[in-house]
């Protein structure tokens, strides 16, 4: 085994609560139920010796994991694990106009249209691209083998994907609850999923 790598998304955020859709353009806080799932994650998991913590650069994935920062753990912010841009649709309430719209553009990416985006948002291949930029750097990072990532449920859904070397469009076989938990091992270039979307900490 090269590496073991603990992959989580973030807490809950009072706009998750309320269906207002996210994406890599808002930066929101986590709410009180964010908090009580962080501090779950970290009661149970506490005792894991993480050589390193890695972040997106929004804050709700930070302060997911900060019990784990302020533990001394070394941390390093990386763009490449934001969530998805969904352009134009950001900040706006769940409707029956954005239920079809993502419909739509879903259906596009499972027939295998990994270039449709929303206008000013991003592409499943465009996170790809920055998702295997900075996971080829933690895997040059040999020293580093015991690693906690915390993440956004979209941008997780593909890097599973990518690590499993199965097409973008099997994104939807991958779950994901707010501080869900997926567990890898990596050794030589295979990946192996031993968790998927654990969330004993919060039962």
């Amino acid at each position: 085994m090269d590496k073991e790598l603990y992959i989580i998304r973030h807490g809950e955020t009072d706009l998750n609560k309320q269906g207002i859709i996210q994406g890599r353009g808002i930066d929101s806080d986590l709410n009180d139920t964010g908090r009580a799932q962080a501090a779950g994650f970290y009661e149970m998991y506490k005792d894991i010796p993480f050589e390193k913590v890695y972040t997106s650069e929004l804050k709700r994935t930070q302060q997911t994991v900060q019990r784990f920062i302020d533990a001394g753990i070394p941390w390093e912010k990386q763009a490449g694990l934001d969530e998805l841009a969904w352009g134009e649709w950001e900040g706006k309430q769940t409707s029956e106009l954005a239920i079809g719209a993502f419909k739509d553009i879903t259906e596009k990416w499972q027939a295998g249209d990994y270039d449709a985006h929303f206008k000013g948002g991003e592409s499943p291949n465009d996170v790809a691209i920055r998702l295997k930029e900075t996971m080829e750097l933690i895997k040059s990072r040999t020293g580093e083998k015991l690693i906690l990532i915390c993440m956004h449920g979209r941008a997780l859904r593909l890097l599973m994907c990518l690590l499993t070397n199965k097409p973008l469009s099997d994104m939807y076989d991958f779950p994901h609850q707010n501080t869900g938990l997926y567990k890898l091992q990596l050794s030589g270039d295979q990946f192996t999923i031993l968790e998927t979307n654990n969330t004993n900490h919060i039962k």
